[in-house]
């Protein structure tokens, strides 16, 4: 029995989750996309999808419209080991503050690791730099909303930074849900020309330009692609994943990791996992793209 798209958050979506996880003998999940943020920017997010913004130009109705406690609390029922507080600015002056807010969200919430973020803006190197002093995990970076070019000088220290500390940075880059002035995979490999340890994790397997971003992380080892939203119902009647490409999902299987976008998701949070499991890629490949590949990244101990 699953969960599709139009079904809801039932009230037995913790058991579906539960045997999934059961089924492929997995001690948890460890989720690399989801969004906590400052509840008042998190209303003006969710008032832009309500409003079917003109990025998205479909209903998009938030499955987890729910307080705070509430969100955190359905990580815990999905056995969610490790998840993020994915924000990010969309203009100058903000990212200081969000990265605050994130390092007490972090310190009062068990299993999310720290998260942070920058603008290109003076004085982004110095505090991206703080940040990973201070214990940021990964780094989230909004091309796409923040309509800027990745490879700006003033972020070209930035990069530098998180190449050099290892620190992850899951990026939106690709050119869905609507192309941006700067996103597609061209700027993001000027970026990785440049610094090509950095540890990146294209968002939503660079959705539309696939093919595109899996021949980034072919070319630069440290690159990685997260499944939030790929393979749903909801993004492959916007934009299908090419059959042609599942091949190489398995040959860069230690680089995929899990990806939901919970709670801004217009469906149950169990059909991210069984978007998944229908590409018919292999238990082994399944335990590594929802714990192994994220484990290892981000809890090393475990």
């Amino acid at each position: 029995m699953g969960a599709g798209e139009g079904e809801g958050a039932g009230a037995d979506e913790s058991a579906l989750v539960a045997e999934f996880v059961a089924r492929y003998g997995l001690p948890g999940l460890v989720d690399v996309h989801t969004h906590f943020m400052p509840e008042r920017v998190l209303r003006k997010v969710w008032a832009y999808f309500d409003a079917v913004g003109p990025l998205t130009g479909v209903e998009w109705p938030i499955t987890y419209r729910e307080e705070e406690d509430r969100r955190v609390a359905r990580m815990r029922e999905f056995g969610v080991l490790a998840f993020t507080s994915m924000l990010y600015p969309h203009k100058a002056g903000m990212a200081e503050w969000l990265n605050g807010w994130a390092a007490d969200f972090a310190r009062r919430t068990p299993g999310c690791l720290r998260t942070a973020t920058f603008f290109p803006e003076p004085g982004a190197e110095a505090y991206v730099r703080r940040a990973v002093e201070d214990g940021a995990r990964v780094f989230k970076a909004h091309v796409q909303v923040g309509a800027y070019d990745p490879a700006d000088p003033l972020l070209d220290p930035v990069w530098g930074v998180l190449a050099e500390a290892g620190v992850p940075v899951v990026t939106h880059c690709g050119s869905g849900p609507a192309p941006g002035k700067h996103t597609g995979p061209g700027p993001m490999e000027a970026v990785l020309a440049r610094h090509p340890r950095l540890r990146l994790v294209v968002a939503h397997m660079g959705m539309p330009e696939y093919t595109e971003f899996l021949d980034l992380a072919e070319r630069y080892r440290e690159v990685r692609l997260d499944t939030t939203m790929a393979f749903t119902d909801f993004s492959e009647r916007q934009a299908p994943f090419p059959a042609r490409e599942l091949g190489r999902l398995v040959d860069l299987g230690d680089r995929i990791l899990l990806g939901s976008d919970f709670p801004n998701i217009p469906y149950p949070y169990v059909h991210q996992l069984e978007a998944v499991e229908r590409l018919g890629l292999g238990a082994e490949w399944i335990r590594a793209v929802c714990h192994g590949n994220g484990a290892k990244l981000f809890l090393p101990d475990l």
